[in-house]
């Protein structure tokens, strides 16, 4: 047999093959489904679940270890300086037990639950971010969480414990011409006996260069006692044929071992297949249902750490005869970082207890805490650096050098920048949560918009939408949000009143599935080219979460005797700032600029504004703008470098 050749994908079959690796059912209740639907499930999240005694006790032990570790074992500006994390501190973390954080105990992994793995990440992202990625792209992505959900026994048995204490993994999926549209996956896995035959190049590989064992998605051609499709493997990196091409280099995260890998008739025994054949996207999508968790958990680590320096500086420099915390215009600043740290942490820790518990479905919370803790950082750390002034543009090294306190604002700005592109881009998870958030309605009525459905089948949607709608519309008028003393428990003597913003939300929630039935109405089949209205729903219903989630924790937190009145003033300003962009948000639902902004990115497209780039010279080399990945021996030297 041959491998595929790759063709052209029309935009139908591309949406085809991300609906069919979509979860299609909900068996568990989701307080994020719910709350785009109009119902504001608090019952789902409050009281605030807690870990088990017992993992209260591993992770807090190995917590401790980690502390340690961290920061006697990890110099970040060494790191970032020489481009590479040292040898022996891998190795050290190896030795820790921190590349088996989430490996059961029987495999030689540490057990611990989401809670603590995402505190742990939280840890080593705040001594070098690059620490962070290495080890969440091994445990959130790579060999051992497919394999933990949809691995044999004897796969777990083989790769596990390998994984657990010597290995380094990475997952495959990115191509040089295929992002998140996984549709035109070029690589290809051609049976042959009892072995696949591997033939293609991916792109952006992280850990890659220093991999072991790899998760790669390749595509199988259909044949005789093949059903074919995008399918999961293990794949030794140090197999015949894997050649790892170049080691890439970024604007942040300088350490990072990520890379083009090139595979060339690499041969794969059948038993190293993960799941079924053209289960592969279901598996990397499920996968990430609780593997996201890892970017927001860094995301609240790097507020911490702008809060940390923001507060310490803003205390030492003075400006105009008081220190510049003082002033509104930075004090304001201050004020939105500490909220927000607090909104995000609360929403990490809320989403990861929820994981561990099982008891409700997250797709949409992790995708939600992905989305908002990505960008939500980004802009704590824009503001960090504008506090700091000059010197939050300047280097550590530099400040150093003259004699001052070596603060990496600058390098944790660019260090963040990659969170809002990571496992999936804020553009593309809008999409993912619109889809999942208007669900309900597509399974009711997504018949009477497909043009390829029959007229009986629309006869039969038309009568299923009739009466979900019927019985759905009516609760959208009113709500316990319109009641004054609804959530009263939210209003503890002596503390913040919070009840209020809980209120807002329900009520919100309701408006929210108001306009998302208006505007399915309005567009019908044409809803999914609305990508900015989309993008506005799925935004306003990740404020309405961290609203949420802010508020559990702040009562969590008095009942628990830990900063109960400042947890409160901290979740009070979180919301009120969350309120307002909501509102904007909400407004800028019907009032926006997006059929003309189509208007100009045609002309654009078509050269009509080509005048307005002249005068100015283009600093470009010269090249495709997409490299060649036509299959083949590799013609590169390999820099593959695994860590012994």
């Amino acid at each position: 047999m041959t491998a595929p050749s790759v063709r052209p994908v029309s935009e139908r079959e591309a949406r085809q093959v991300a609906e069919a690796a979509r979860e299609q059912d909900w068996k568990k209740p989701s307080f994020a489904k719910e709350l785009f639907l109009g119902r504001f499930r608090l019952d789902l999240i409050h009281p605030h679940p807690t870990p088990a005694p017992d993992d209260v006790r591993r992770g807090e032990e190995f917590l401790g270890k980690l502390r340690e570790f961290c920061e006697t074992r990890i110099d970040g500006a060494l790191i970032e300086r020489e481009a590479k994390i040292p040898d022996e501190t891998v190795g050290g973390l190896k030795e820790l037990g921190a590349f088996g954080m989430k490996i059961d105990v029987k495999y030689g992994g540490l057990g611990l639950n989401h809670v603590y793995y995402n505190r742990a990440l939280a840890l080593v992202g705040s001594a070098s971010p690059v620490v962070g990625a290495l080890l969440s792209a091994h445990q959130s992505i790579g060999v051992p969480q497919p394999l933990k959900l949809f691995g044999t026994q004897e796969q777990k048995e083989k790769f596990l414990p390998r994984c657990a204490r010597t290995d380094i993994t990475a997952f495959l999926l990115t191509e040089p011409d295929v992002g998140s549209d996984p549709a035109r996956l070029a690589t290809s896995a051609v049976p042959d006996g009892e072995d696949y035959v591997l033939d293609g190049v991916k792109l952006w590989t992280t850990n890659g260069v220093v991999a072991d064992l790899l998760v790669v998605m390749a595509r199988v051609p259909r044949s005789e006692g093949h059903k074919g499709g995008i399918t999961a493997f293990v794949v030794e990196a140090a197999a015949e044929g894997v050649t790892v091409e170049n080691r890439n280099a970024f604007m942040g995260l300088r350490g990072i071992e990520n890379g083009v890998t090139r595979f060339h008739q690499v041969r794969v025994p059948a038993a190293n297949r993960i799941g079924p054949e053209g289960a592969g996207l279901k598996i990397a999508l499920t996968t990430l249902n609780t593997g996201r968790l890892s970017i927001p958990a860094m995301c609240a680590s790097s507020g911490k750490w702008a809060l940390k320096i923001a507060r310490e500086w803003s205390s030492a420099r003075e400006q105009w005869g008081k220190p510049i915390a003082k002033h509104e215009a930075v004090g304001s600043k201050i004020s939105f970082i500490a909220a927000t740290t607090f909104a995000l942490e609360a929403v990490v820790e809320l989403s990861s207890q929820m994981a561990d518990e099982e008891r409700n479905d997250i797709r949409i919370e992790a995708a939600l805490a992905k989305l908002y803790a990505s960008e939500m950082a980004w802009l704590m750390t824009d503001e960090l650096v504008q506090i700091r002034g000059g010197r939050g543009y300047e280097s550590a090294d530099s400040l150093a050098a003259r004699g001052e306190r070596a603060v990496p604002a600058e390098q944790m700005l660019r260090d963040s920048r990659i969170n809002r592109i990571f496992e999936g881009s804020t553009e593309i998870m809008h999409l993912l949560i619109a889809r999942e958030a208007v669900d309900a309605h597509l399974s009711v009525a997504g018949d009477l918009i497909d043009p390829d459905k029959s007229l009986g089948d629309k006869a039969r949607a038309g009568a299923r939408a009739g009466g979900f709608y019927a019985r759905w519309l009516p609760k959208l008028v009113a709500g316990p949000g319109q009641l004054p003393r609804t959530y009263s428990e939210f209003h503890p003597a002596g503390h913040r009143d919070v009840s209020g913003h809980l209120r807002y939300v329900e009520r919100s929630s309701r408006k929210l599935a108001r306009s998302t039935f208006y505007a399915m109405s309005r567009w019908q089949g044409r809803m999914e080219t609305k990508q900015g209205f989309l993008g506005r729903i799925v935004d306003i219903g990740a404020e309405l979460f961290a609203m949420s989630a802010a508020c559990v924790r702040a009562e969590h937190l008095r009942l628990r005797g830990e900063h109960g009145a400042e947890a409160y003033q901290l979740a009070d300003a979180f919301c009120r700032q969350s309120r307002v962009r909501v509102e904007e948000l909400f407004r800028r639902l019907w009032t926006n600029t997006d059929d003309l902004d189509r208007k100009v990115v045609s002309g654009v497209l078509a050269g009509s504004y080509e005048w307005l780039e002249s005068g100015i010279v283009d600093p470009s080399g010269e090249g495709p703008w997409i490299a060649d990945a036509t299959p083949g021996p590799s013609k590169a030297a390999n820099v593959h470098r695994p860590i012994r």
